[in-house]
């Protein structure tokens, strides 16, 4: 089994810090996104899971590519995971924003995936430092379609409705998954 580095806190602040110093909006989504909202880190993360804009895609490859990371699966711009060699990654969910405000994201098997408007106006923190991610009812959303979601997800979503008072779907909830 292989064994992925540690996306900590510390990692993470600094790749926010590089893509802020070129105006690269970012959204944080999955575990990084739950610890966002909570504003503590709850478990470790393997990974970061970015939601940017398509047209940002050149600009946050060339920003992570001088400092190692290099495509590890996917297909830009659209859904596709960078990797610095520690193995450290970064998966990239590139949208395009609609009329309303939705952020529409190509998925690998072509599909699209609609992130709601209002999911995008959350900002809390990170070490201190000020993160954009998707609010709660986004999270919950996101977590309850196109895949099967595993046992920290639950815990990940149990944590949400505790403390933002947000429903969860039957999959969502703990020993379900």
């Amino acid at each position: 089994m292989e064994v992925k580095p540690e996306m900590t806190a510390r990692a993470l602040v600094t790749l926010l810090n590089w893509l802020d110093a070129a105006a690269t909006p970012v959204w944080l989504d999955g575990g990084w996104g739950v610890d966002a909202l909570l504003q503590t880190q709850t478990r470790s993360h393997n990974d970061v899971d970015l939601i940017l804009q398509v047209a940002d895609v050149p600009k946050v490859r060339d920003i992570l590519g001088r400092r190692g990371f290099d495509i590890r699966r996917g297909t830009p711009p659209d859904s596709f995971v960078l990797a610095d060699g520690a193995g450290l990654e970064v998966d990239i969910h590139a949208i395009k924003f609609d009329d309303e405000g939705n952020g529409i994201y190509r998925m690998e098997n072509g599909q699209d995936w609609i992130y709601p408007a209002e999911g995008f106006g959350g900002h809390g923190a990170v070490e201190g430092r000020s993160v954009r991610y998707l609010s709660p009812t986004a999270q919950v959303f996101c977590h309850a379609h196109g895949y099967t979601p595993t046992a920290k997800d639950c815990r990940d979503m149990d944590l949400l409705r505790r403390r933002f008072d947000v429903e969860l779907p039957p999959q969502l909830m703990r020993g379900a998954g």
